[in-house]
């Protein structure tokens, strides 16, 4: 056995746009069932969605015979989180809430083994198939994607820094907590925020590294993209489900 390729990894570094989904329902079941939808990667949150480790592996085993890559979203820049679901299997990382070039360089090192990084090593995770991969710890690294989150004003003035670690594979725009720290809390149409999007987005393009976001306006989407998003969620599961449910209400109860 090999260590699997990460395809999402290889795409982007193709510049090959990724439309991805926002999975919050911290469901196996639900998970399986968007996997086979066509998205490109589904992100599995553990920040804001009631995920814990032994949960988030099932998702990763429920989504291993999809074609659709899985994110996983660790609470924080954590190196024991990261080592946990590291272990499980993850490949690809969103690590929420960097600020600084020092913070985007512990994210590396807390996904790579000593010399390089701080993870600790295990001798048979599910990730190495579980002791099937002899050579996992040797050559894990070139399959691991590390995304952080720039989401606050000091990121923002960090950006082109953080951009430039090495081991630092993409930038994704967290518009809601951008939107707060601008002072418009819940508000990230507002022209202020959208304004700081698409000049984020630029600067994250001139650095040379993939931009990305999640947003469930396709109007916004297709604007993101045009600016040259190559990471793009644009929609979650329970803006689906909700939505999705109010309307078919909606049809048979209006006017009753």
């Amino acid at each position: 056995m090999n260590v699997p390729d990460n395809r999402f990894k290889r795409a982007l570094a193709a510049r090959e746009q990724q439309i991805g989904l926002w999975s919050s329902l911290a469901s196996a079941m639900s998970v399986e069932l968007l996997a086979a939808a066509g998205f490109d990667w589904l992100l599995l949150d553990m920040e804001h969605a009631p995920n814990e480790v032994p949960m988030v592996c099932g998702q990763l085993q429920a989504m291993a015979a999809s074609g659709t890559h899985p994110i996983v979203r660790p609470p924080w820049n954590d190196m024991v989180t990261i080592k946990r679901v590291l272990d499980i299997g993850a490949q690809t990382l969103l690590i929420p809430y960097v600020e600084t070039e020092a913070q985007a360089r512990d994210a590396v090192a807390f996904t790579r083994y000593p010399p390089e990084g701080v993870r600790g090593y295990a001798s048979s995770p599910r990730a190495s198939g579980y002791g099937r991969i002899a050579d996992y710890a040797k050559h894990c690294a070139r399959e691991l994607c590390v995304l952080v989150q720039v989401e606050s004003r000091l990121g923002l003035d960090n950006l082109e820094r953080i951009a430039a670690v090495d081991g630092i594979d993409g930038v994704f725009i967290g518009p809601g907590d951008l939107a707060a720290a601008l002072g418009h809390t819940g508000e990230i149409g507002h022209p202020e925020v959208q304004a700081t999007i698409e000049e984020t987005i630029r600067r994250i393009v001139a650095t040379g590294k993939p931009a990305g976001i999640l947003t469930p306006n396709e109007a916004l989407a297709r604007r993101y993209i045009e600016l040259g998003c190559l990471f793009t969620a644009v929609g979650s599961d329970i803006g689906i489900l909700g939505r999705g449910a109010e309307q078919l209400a909606a049809r048979f109860k209006d006017g009753r």
